[in-house]
């Protein structure tokens, strides 16, 4: 009878040794997987980010340029506006100091 004791409370301490709960190879590779994905999506999200910001700046220093080259141009404009006043005004104290 103590054989069959002993050999019962030896199966039933394997069986409960054997039931200690451990995580499956599939549950460690599903976290990883998930993490790799919300990682993977960072990564995305951090490139978008970058994206648009390089696409602002790019904007930006395009409406510089251009404020820029219309700076030059209006005052080219204006010098040139400015010239041919002062050359007729030239050509008006000429008219006027021969005819005195």
């Amino acid at each position: 009878m103590k054989k069959i004791a002993l050999t019962l409370a030896a199966v039933a301490a394997l069986g409960i040794a054997g039931c200690k709960q451990t995580q499956s190879a599939d549950a460690n590779n599903s976290v990883d997987v998930n993490a790799t994905a919300t990682e993977a999506g960072t990564d995305v999200n951090g490139a978008v980010t970058d994206a648009n910001a390089s696409t602002a700046n790019a904007t930006s220093a395009t409406n510089n340029a251009l404020d820029a080259a219309g700076s030059t141009v209006s005052n080219a404009a204006s010098d040139a506006g400015n010239a041919a006043a002062a050359g007729a005004d030239a050509a008006g104290n000429a008219v006027r100091n021969a005819t005195r």
